[in-house]
Formats: C-alpha cells, structure tokens, sequence
C-alpha cells in the first residue's frame, strides 16, 4: 500500500493538534431552513438532532442567500449557461454575468475597474503575485487574516522585505515605515478592514494620511490594500464598509461576495491599470476556473439588492439587532470589543471555559464558534457572535436567555 507509512505518520500529527488542544471538531451538518416565522427569525435543523437551532454563526450579513432575486437569478444563468464555466477566463470560461458582475462591483465599491476570482481567499493571493517584483517591500497588521499571510509566502516575500505593525496601531506603522531599507521601489500597506475574530475595524483615515507622508519617498509610492471583506456590505450607512464608516479609502479593495452579499466569490477592485496586471500575472486568476455563471449571476442581484431600498432596510435591522445584543452584554457585565460591525466578541478568556460555553448553547439550540489559540492569542479566547439581518428581536433575546443559563 503506498500510504502505509504516511497514514500513521498523519495520525500521530492529528492527535498532538488534539493533545494541544488545536484540533478542529468534527463538522456538524445543517440538512435544512425553517424559514422565519410569527416574531422568530430563520432556524435550522442539523444532522443528529430534533432541535430547531438559531443560527449566531453565519458571515451572511444582509440575510441575502434565500431571496428570490438571488434565486431567480442563479437558476436563469443555470439554465443560460450551464452549472458550471467549464475552462479558465482565458480559454472561453468568461460569461456575460462575470463581466456583469466586476461592472457591479466596481460600481458599488467607486473603482474605475474590478476583476472577480472564486473566493476572495484567491483574490489577496493573485493581488500579492501581481504586486510583488524584487524591490516590493510589504508591511502588514500582525493580526492580518491567515490568507494575507499565506499570500506574502506564496509571492515569496523574504523576511527582509516584509514587516508587522502592532495591531492598528499607526505609530508603530510609522516605525515600520521609517525602517524601510534603501532600494525599495515599491510599499505595499496591508490590512484587514473588519479583524474577524474580534469585530474592530482599521482605522483607515490613519493609515491613509500616514501613508501618504511617504508617498514621494519610493519610486511607486505606499499603496494601502485593505481586504474588507466581513466590511463590504455589512457597515456603514449604506453597506459601503470600512471605507464609509472611516470616511477614508485604500488605494485596493479586496472583498468577497460569500458574507454580506450571501452568494459566492470574491474580488479585487483598484484603477485599471492594477486590473489588468491582476489579469495578466495573478496566477489565482490564471489557472482556476472561475464563478460558475449562475454564483456569479446571484452576485449581481445581490449586489443590486444591498444597493437598494431592501438591502439599507436589511442594513438597517442589522444594525439596530447589533446595537441590542450588544447593550444586552454590557447590561450583565459581560466583557467584549466595541464596534458598530455585527460580529460581537464575547471575551472568555478561557480555553475550556470557551468550549464549554459553546456546548451548552448548542444544547440550547444556538450555533455560535468558539476562538482559541492559534485562531486567537492565549488569553483572547472568545465566543465569536454574529448577528444576520434576519434576526428579529425576539431571536436576540432568545440568545441572551441562552447566555444567562448558561453562565448562571
């Protein structure tokens, strides 16, 4: 057998990530929706078990993945151009809703261009491909996404070139900015718009003004990248994100369409020239298929949908739902971030505490996910909450009952 001797091998690795306590749990299955009903929200049923749950876990924000626009949309294209693309962009993959889509798209987020990937996982990566040459210097926050990490090792960014500020904290950016070495031609400033784990949000008109001052130092300049994709759609007045919410822009946008739009995908949006050598040079792009015609189509309709009446009331009650459970833990004491986002942290501080706050929720009947080490630093353990647009009143009382139990 040729995996004889690499399967105990894997085995023994998998139990010392158990033993340290950094195994992930078996995945649970949801086998439906119970579409809202009377003062109740959405709840779903999960493989094994009798119960009705309330989902406090989920990146749709807008509550978007099961309106009919979005529906109608991906079975049209379904039937227009098949499930799925069937080669690369390149080779005759590219469909009129994909190039709809990066239209949409750069619309909404006020870009001259966009180029849309299958997830935006593969958008940060293609960026960095695209934006590394060997004078590229990179600087990023040290609590960056695992996929803006990933994305300097695989455009083989060496350490000499690369630098981490203290978690938005600018002045420590400026440091890192004033280190530079000689014969660097190009600055790269990347950072996570909303910081997932913990729902704070960059502080982007620093970043932007401090950046600025450095301008003329390099040959390209200091361009700021801000992957907003838990922002896009989900905060701000009207859904623009991090950027509306700063009152302040990066130069490139990186986002996803798998969050508050509730569909699939992900993309970057700059002037077009970036465009076009994302095209040309990030292999993300290149060399995978694309969106399927039909995620790309519900894109559209979803990004039209947050731009409409219907997504600022969706917004709306998100952030009015936001606002509630987040008075509901300050009432009782309990510790977490502030910020207007929708995902709410809630600090255990704990590893087994965590864990076993999340299995008594579930035998509640509230889905919520727990953050340890190495997702989270040792000593931010935390309940990750996620408020949904669908969410009612009703539903976040539910959920601070839930706590009260459990904590009781």
């Amino acid at each position: 057998m040729p995996l004889d001797r690499l399967d105990p091998t894997l085995v023994s690795q998998v139990d010392a990530l158990r033993e340290e306590g950094r195994a992930k749990a078996p995945e649970r299955i949801i086998e439906g929706c119970i579409p809202a009903e009377g003062a109740l929200g959405p709840r779903y049923k999960m493989r094994g078990s009798d119960q009705a749950f309330l989902r406090m876990n989920s990146n749709s924000y807008l509550s978007l993945s099961h309106h009919p626009d979005l529906l109608k949309a991906a079975d049209d294209a379904a039937h227009a151009f098949g499930a799925g693309p069937g080669a690369v962009r390149f080779i005759d993959g590219t469909f009129a809703p994909h190039v709809e889509l990066e239209c949409c798209i750069s619309g909404f987020t006020g870009r001259p261009a966009a180029r849309v990937f299958n997830s935006a996982y593969t958008s940060i990566l293609g960026l960095a491909l695209a934006l590394t040459g060997k004078d590229t210097y990179w600087v990023g926050d040290e609590l960056n996404h695992n996929c803006i990490i990933r994305a300097m090792r695989v455009a083989n960014v060496p350490r000499e070139r690369r630098s981490i500020f203290r978690h938005n904290d600018v002045a420590h950016l400026r440091e890192c900015l004033d280190a530079v070495p000689e014969g660097i031609g190009r600055v790269v400033v990347i950072f996570d718009g909303i910081f997932s784990m913990r729902g704070d949000h960059a502080p982007l008109q620093e970043i932007a003004d401090l950046c600025a001052g450095y301008h003329e130092r390099f040959r390209d300049g200091v361009i700021t990248v801000m992957d907003d994709s838990h922002g896009i759609g989900a905060y701000g007045d009207t859904g623009r994100g991090t950027e509306e919410h700063c009152g302040a822009r990066a130069d490139v946008l990186v986002g996803t369409f798998g969050k508050a739009f509730g569909v699939n995908g992900g993309f970057v949006a700059a002037s077009e020239a970036v465009i076009e050598a994302v095209r040309q040079m990030a292999d993300t792009y290149i060399y995978t298929n694309p969106l399927g015609a039909p995620d790309a189509a519900a894109a559209v309709a979803a990004v039209r949908l947050a731009d409409s009446d219907t997504g600022r009331g969706q917004l709306a009650n998100l952030r009015a739902r936001t606002l509630q459970f987040r008075a509901g833990l300050e009432a009782r004491g309990l510790e977490s971030i502030d910020g207007p986002h929708p995902v709410v942290p809630l600090l255990v501080r704990d590893t087994d505490r965590t864990r076993g706050l999340v299995s008594n929720l579930f035998e509640q009947g509230v889905l919520a996910v727990g953050l340890t080490f190495p997702v989270v630093p040792r000593g931010d353990e935390t309940i990750r909450f996620q408020i949904n647009a669908a969410h009612t009143e009703a539903d976040i009382e539910q959920l601070l009952g839930s706590l009260d139990r459990c904590l009781s």
